[in-house]
């Protein structure tokens, strides 16, 4: 299959990816959609509360979707990041908590998360040979989101503003929310995920994944955090 684009995310395995891809709607290990959870007390349903989210599967984003630049291969891009892995450490913190990211929910880390963005920001550096430079159309929707001056220049070196510094780990559970939606939808999600959420959250590895023509994420290989 030819794929789109490629990202490198955290993903889990278990009891909560499970119930992370239903809730989604879409397991991207198993490429394969999902029948929502009946989950009560939510404003909307479900569907509508995770269209946006749903595409990039269950995930936390290390390095945000890019283009294979000129000359390399995924079988390169695989290497290097099996490479990568062997070299870095797994991360260990206290938890996750769902928590509210500006207008949406996600799944952060409970603590001190500075191994995490150091993971994340190795990442993107590390295999940064292998990303092609956006289209100009991808750069002006990003520069919509009225950045600021070093999210502009992060923008223009790196290809995404919320990267090194302005990386905040997290597993998306909703798409934008409105104010009265937000803590209704919170609590519900808190007692839906609870029974899952680990303690300590232990990030052990790195999922490469490639988007399909429909816009959807798929699970190519997962590489063990070893070094």
């Amino acid at each position: 299959m030819g794929w789109r684009r490629y990202a490198i995310y955290f993903t889990p395995e278990g009891a909560l990816a499970e119930r992370g891809a239903a809730w989604l709607g879409w397991d991207a290990a198993a490429g394969a959609a999902r029948a929502h959870p009946g989950v009560s007390g939510l404003p909307r349903p479900v569907d509508e509360i995770t269209a946006r989210p749903r595409a990039y599967g269950f995930h936390a984003t290390l390095k945000p979707p890019f283009r294979l630049a000129a000359g390399c291969s995924e079988a390169d891009l695989g290497a290097a990041l099996e490479a990568f892995a062997a070299g870095r450490p797994a991360v260990v913190l206290d938890g996750l908590e769902v928590a509210r990211l500006g207008r949406f929910l996600a799944l952060r880390p409970a603590g001190d998360a500075a191994a995490l963005s150091a993971l994340a920001a190795a990442v993107v550096e590390g295999l940064d040979p292998f990303r092609a430079p956006p289209a100009d159309e991808e750069i002006a929707r990003r520069r919509a989101s009225r950045l600021t001056p070093r999210q502009e220049a992060l923008l223009v070196r790196w290809g995404y503003p919320y990267v090194m510094e302005e990386f905040r780990f997290h597993m998306t559970l909703t798409g934008p929310l409105g104010p009265d939606e937000l803590a209704q939808t919170e609590t519900v999600l808190a007692r839906h995920f609870a029974p899952v959420l680990p303690a300590p959250f232990v990030a052990d590895a790195v999922t490469l994944l490639a988007e399909d023509d429909a816009g959807r994420f798929h699970h190519l290989h997962r590489y063990a955090l070893t070094g």
